[in-house]
């Protein structure tokens, strides 16, 4: 996607909001303060009180926490169309990180101007409340995934719902995504170690359901993987919009 095409937010909120032309161009508004973060340079800090939030226009990040011995739990990743730091502006400070994985594109809005924005387009603060539940219902799914998946499954159920999240705003399909995730991406983000991540997708692989090859995912055996996984994408709540 072209840095300064707006449309992977405005796809995403019409997933559950069918908006109006006019409301199409208040989050276009949103959208004009873009700025460009570089790969591995942390966009907001664990602790640190932001005055903004950013609207993923193009690119990948991570948000994570960092625990006292150094090491790192990834608590997610953000594609475009996503918020970021959208629960820091009520909560006062930032509770984990957000760092680009890749060079980056963001819109930063203040908080006056997102309370403007709801203002002049109420469903807008609708749709972005629909946007922050979804997140939180991928959180649950996280948490049961570390918790009670074994790797196979657990890999296999995070890479149905990376696809299924890009391909709502148009950056992915059934057949696979481009991805630029690491093996210690996935293994900071799973609860499992880099070379616990490689034997995994090695299994997926030669049980003919899934390649990560080359920043690149492809699904072989879709209904084998969303069997192995147990994935029942209603959580996304993506199936089209709620709200006329």
């Amino acid at each position: 996607m072209d840095a300064m095409n707006p449309t992977a937010l405005n796809r995403k909120l019409s997933a559950f909001v069918a908006l109006s032309e006019a409301e199409l161009g208040v989050l276009d508004r949103l959208q004009r303060r873009r700025r460009r973060f570089a790969a591995g340079h942390d966009m907001v800090q664990q602790g640190q009180a932001p005055s903004r939030i950013y609207l993923l226009v193009s690119g990948w990040v991570c948000s994570y926490k960092v625990q006292a011995d150094g090491t790192r739990q990834i608590v997610d990743f953000q594609v475009a169309g996503d918020f970021l730091g959208l629960r820091s502006l009520l909560l006062r400070t930032s509770d984990h990180s957000f760092e680009p994985v890749v060079d980056s594109y963001a819109a930063e809005v203040s908080a006056a101007d997102l309370l403007a924005a709801f203002d002049e387009a109420p469903r807008l603060a609708i749709s972005m409340l629909w946007a922050a539940s979804r997140d939180q219902a991928m959180v649950v799914e996280h948490l049961v995934g570390v918790g009670r998946r074994d790797a196979d499954a657990r890999m296999a159920h995070f890479l149905l719902e990376l696809g299924a999240r890009l391909a709502l705003v148009g950056l992915g399909d059934g057949d696979g995504y481009d991805c630029p995730l690491t093996q210690y991406h996935l293994a900071d983000a799973l609860g499992l170690t880099a070379i616990h991540v490689n034997r995994t997708l090695r299994r997926l692989r030669e049980r003919g359901l899934m390649t990560f090859r080359d920043g690149h995912v492809h699904v072989e055996d879709r209904q084998g993987l969303v069997t192995l996984a147990g994935f029942d994408p209603a959580y996304l709540d993506q199936t089209g919009p709620l709200l006329a």
